[in-house]
This record gives structure tokens, C-alpha cells and sequence, in this order.
């Protein structure tokens, strides 16, 4: 008699089983910032500011309108592109934005900015074509690239100390015959580069020209430092409707909805029953209950986004009036997101300095590698956090370079 628990001799022995995945699970990266975490752990007196996110919770007005919306029973299947309701908060917060009216069928709700970039990718791309990603860039849009079949090019953004750089014609120039987009990330996380309005008509010609999809995540556009706007530039000011651009967003960062999950892709009207179908396959569509409040959150919360934006405005003040002028750190200050990326004069490998700082300092900030390889040599800091415990880490990392 055969004994059910026992494995069979044609299968693979567990030790075997990597080898038996596919190579693009296999090959989906680990995540560096998972691996300060993880070295970080049980070290209850370190500061961390290694995740993108603020300290602040989601507002109780949004997290009221989930509970309304779950006491009313909203716990169905729904629209795989969003409820229509969220669609037009979308549409009207875009208005009041960019002074211009958006149709609301222009946009499909995602379960996150995450999955908003995954949609893109495999709308855009097959398996071993390519997509250009200026860099250091955040981890998961070449990973997305990489599991959907694909090759992800770095292409790497310049330090200097006013500002990190893109030199356009670099991008141009990566381009191939099997480059199916450009992923632009302005805002840029982790660097805190902001295209100017000039270098995205440059982008959207030159993608215009050689029929390349530009994915546009624009997460960040509401960070923004300049004196000479409110908000970052973007594709939205200078794109027809039919132009070739995914726009991704999220609720995550303007609303302290990290957790909740929720984001959106824009696309021309004529994609979005492909996107609808794309979703089906994945997620279903997000649940209802979170999409009314997002309709809340986009519709009233923009006092809260004043207050998430000035609390980076203030962290990023406090991070140059510490370090402006200090010999032996390396930065350029951010003009958007709210990150500070600086690294040791000398230190070509920050991830060991990283590591260092949660040891003898007691910081935990995320190592450079982790966002491509022309970024090992600094770390990031989100300063989009708690003012006293920034002040704490500046005090930390000042007393540790004093050494």
C-alpha cells in the first residue's frame, strides 16, 4: 500500500524545487531595503527611515467613510476598472490640479501604485523587449520589468552637487529597436530630481517620433520645493489624450495610505477595457468599502495634503541647515519626494555604511544598491517622518560623523 505522505520518486527533492520555477520567479530581486530591515530587527532604539512613507496615519474622516461604507454592506465584487464614483474624484482632483477638464473613463483604479506599474508593463511590452529606467530608481519598476519577461536598462542619472542630472541625450541614445518604453519617474525617488517642463516636451517628441510608450509615475508630483510652481511639471501640461503615456499614482503618499493599497492607472479611453481585462486576471478590481474612501480622500482631503506637504518641506529644511557644507557627506538637495540621498565622501559602498549606522548610531536608512547600481555609493533617508524623531536621527548622524 502506498503511503500518501510520501513523495514520489519523479518528483523533484524540495531542495530541487528553485530550479523547477520559472526563470522570471526565479530572477525577481530581492529587495535591499527588506535587508536593512531585516539586519535592523529586533533593535527597538533604532530610528527607522528607511521606508517611503510618512509617520502620520490615515486621517479618521477617511477611515470613516471605509467604515460607513462596510456598515452599508460594500463588500461585493465590483467594477474591475473602479467604481465610478472614485473614477470621477479621480477626474476632478486632476481638474483642480491642471485647470482643465479629465474624463473620468480616462482612469482605472488599482490595488496600488505597484500594480498600477505592473498593468503598464505587461500592457506595453513582451517577453525580451526592453524599457529604459533612469536610476537610481525605486527597486520595483525594474522588477516588474524583470517578471513580466523583460529587461529593465539603467540608465544612470548624474550627481552633482546642485542636483542630480538626466542628460537627455544618453536616454536617446539607450533607445533600441527592442525599447518598447521609458519609464520616467519625477518626482524621482530616491533622488529627489524634478524634470523641468523642457526636458519632458524633449522626452514626449523624441517618444512621439520613434512610436515608444513613455509610463509616467508621477507619484511624487504634489512634493515639490521649487519657488516657481506649486507642483512638479508635468506630462499632463503638454500631452494630447491619445499620446502614448500610462500615467501612474496612488493614494499612498499624499493621503497616509500606504497600507490601504489603492492607486490608479490613466491611459487613452480606448485602453481601458484592455486594462479591465488585464486586472480581472490579477486582483478582480479593489475592494469597494477602500475605493469609497478614496473618493472621500481625494474629494476633502486636500488641508491634509498642506500638512503632509509642509512636514516634508520642514524635514528637508532641518536635513540641509544640518549637513549644508559638511566635508564628509555627498548630496544634492531634493527638489521633490521627500528624500534626502547623500553618501560618504570616500565610501564607494554604502550599503556597509548603512549597516554601520544601525550599529553605532542607531539610524536605519536604506543602502543605495537598492535602487541600481549608479546609487550604491549613498543612502536614503525619508524625511517625510516624525519631526522629533527626525531631529533625534540628525542629532545620531551628526554625533557619529563627529567620530
Amino acid at each position: 500500500m502506498t503511503d500518501p505522505m510520501s513523495t514520489p520518486s519523479s518528483l523533484p527533492a524540495s531542495t530541487d524545487l528553485l530550479a523547477h520555477l520559472s526563470p522570471e520567479a526565479r530572477n525577481a530581486p530581492d529587495s535591499g531595503i527588506t535587508g536593512i530591515r531585516s539586519y535592523a530587527a529586533g533593535r527597538e532604539d533604532v530610528i527607522p527611515l528607511w521606508i517611503g512613507e510618512g509617520a502620520l496615519p490615515t486621517p479618521d474622516f477617511i477611515c470613516k467613510a471605509a467604515e460607513d461604507a462596510l456598515k452599508a454592506g460594500e463588500t461585493f465584487y465590483t467594477y474591475d476598472n473602479g467604481i465610478p464614483e472614485l473614477r470621477e474624484a479621480i477626474a476632478r482632483y486632476h481638474e483642480r490640479l491642471y485647470g482643465r477638464p479629465f474624463d473620468a473613463n480616462r482612469f482605472s483604479v488599482t490595488g496600488s501604485g505597484m500594480q498600477a506599474i505592473q498593468l503598464a508593463v505587461r500592457l506595453v511590452m513582451s517577453a525580451g523587449e526592453e524599457v529604459i529606467v533612469p536610476s537610481p530608481a525605486w527597486p520595483n519598476i525594474g522588477s516588474a520589468v524583470l517578471v513580466a519577461g523583460g529587461k529593465p536598462v539603467d540608465l544612470p542619472l548624474h550627481f552633482h552637487p546642485e542636483g542630480w542630472k538626466l542628460d537627455i541625450d544618453e536616454l536617446f541614445d539607450a533607445c533600441t529597436d527592442k525599447t518598447r518604453a521609458l519609464f520616467i519617474n519625477t518626482p524621482n525617488n530616491p533622488t529627489g530630481w524634478v524634470a523641468t517642463l523642457d526636458e519632458l516636451k524633449a522626452i514626449l517628441d523624441f517618444a512621439r517620433e520613434r512610436d515608444i510608450w513613455i509610463i509616467a509615475d508621477e507619484i511624487y508630483t504634489r512634493f515639490y520645493f521649487g519657488d516657481d510652481r506649486e507642483t512638479a511639471p508635468s506630462f499632463y501640461e503638454i500631452a494630447e489624450e491619445d499620446d502614448k503615456i500610462l500615467y501612474v499614482n496612488s493614494m499612498s503618499k499624499n493621503w497616509a495610505m500606504t497600507g490601504w493599497r489603492v492607486g490608479w492607472l490613466a491611459a487613452p479611453v480606448s485602453l481601458i477595457p484592455t486594462i479591465g481585462n488585464l486586472t480581472q486576471c490579477s486582483t478582480s478590481g479593489v475592494a469597494p468599502f477602500m475605493q469609497k474612501a478614496a473618493s472621500v480622500a481625494l474629494n476633502d482631503g486636500e488641508l491634509f495634503i498642506a500638512e503632509q506637504i509642509e512636514r516634508a518641506r520642514s524635514g528637508r529644511e532641518k536635513l540641509l541647515a544640518a549637513f549644508q557644507g559638511h566635508n564628509a557627506i555627498r548630496f544634492a538637495p531634493p527638489m521633490g519626494s521627500f528624500y534626502f540621498f547623500f553618501g560618504l565622501e570616500g565610501e564607494a559602498d554604502a550599503s556597509i555604511i548603512a549597516k554601520r549606522l544601525v550599529d553605532e548610531a542607531n539610524v536605519g536608512l536604506a543602502p543605495g544598491f537598492a535602487f541600481g547600481q549608479s546609487g550604491s555609493a549613498f543612502m536614503r533617508l525619508c524625511f517625510a517622518t516624525n519631526p522629533d524623531k527626525l531631529d533625534q536621527a540628525i542629532y545620531r548622524l551628526n554625533q557619529w560623523l563627529s567620530r
